[in-house]
């Protein structure tokens, strides 16, 4: 039997609190989803970019709530771990709206969610600090209502989006993960940072589990442990390695009329089927 949600969020939230690092890989699919818990993880992040490439749009909250939440809930049905949600800015332009969506991401079978203060289309700017305070005081509100136990990843685009001076992001985002934590956010998301030293101040620096993003440069899992990070992400990174490699593989048969790589690199079909199957049977 699956277990229940109220179980699975109150194990998503002990994974905050170490001492292991908890590595976080972002599904975009059910499939997808299945791989990385087969793979051992214990707890999966949806990638609000992969889910809105493959469902033909580009990233940036252009998807609707409904569509997004749809496959959060088709993930959240084929694994057993817990599962947290990147709903972006939230979907919505108050307070209330966002707890809306909040309570569509617990009803959705969810136990967490990313909630970020870039403003879409505009990325020099960012959502005023005292609303967005506001913002996770009212979706942590609308967890409780649940009684579900539910882990708040608070974004900062301060680095990801370099907005402002360089020599003034860091203050600034001490300024912006502490508020939110002090709000009540369990997690403090600080993407676009990657350079050891920024990284072993801003876990100084911030009253909270610190939240990292993997890309280029991002020093290995091992060595964020040792630098006291509590959460990795990896974002859109394995959907667009994914369609990479698919890309290469369009081209080898469309220019050479070979297809080399979908025969030697591949999954066999009886152990995909074997892998959803046995999913369908422990449901």
């Amino acid at each position: 039997m699956k277990p229940a949600q109220a179980e699975l969020g109150r194990k998503f939230l002990e994974l905050h609190r170490g001492p292991k690092i908890l590595a976080l890989p972002n599904a975009w699919d059910a499939a997808s989803a299945r791989i990385f818990e087969e793979a051992g993880f214990p707890a999966i992040g949806t990638s609000s970019a992969g889910v809105a490439f493959s469902l033909g749009y580009p990233d940036g909250q252009n998807i609707s709530r409904e569509e997004m939440l749809g496959v959060v809930r088709r993930i959240v049905e084929t694994v057993d771990v817990p599962v947290t949600a990147d709903v972006e800015a939230g979907f919505g332009t108050s307070p209330e709206e966002v707890a809306d969506t909040a309570r569509a991401v617990i009803a959705a079978g969810a136990v967490g969610m990313n909630l970020e203060d870039g403003i879409d289309g505009k990325p020099e700017f960012i959502a005023d600090l005292g609303r967005q305070k506001e913002t996770i005081r009212a979706v942590l509100e609308a967890a409780t209502s649940t009684g579900v136990p539910f882990v708040l990843n608070a974004r900062t685009d301060i680095f990801l989006n370099g907005i402002g001076p360089l020599d003034t992001r860091l203050a600034r985002a001490f300024d912006r993960l502490n508020a939110y934590r002090e709000a009540g956010a369990q997690s403090l998301f600080a993407p676009g940072v990657k350079d050891r030293e920024t990284i072993a101040e801003l876990v100084r620096g911030v009253a909270g589990p610190l939240n990292i993003l993997a890309t280029t440069g991002t020093p290995p899992v091992a060595e964020l442990q040792e630098l006291g990070v509590a959460r990795l992400s990896i974002g859109s990174g394995p959907m667009r390695a994914s369609l990479a490699f698919l890309s290469r593989l369009a081209r080898e048969l469309h220019e050479d009329g070979v297809f080399t790589m979908m025969t030697e690199a591949t999954i066999p079909y009886a152990d995909l089927n074997r892998l959803f199957r046995s999913r369908r049977t422990r449901s």
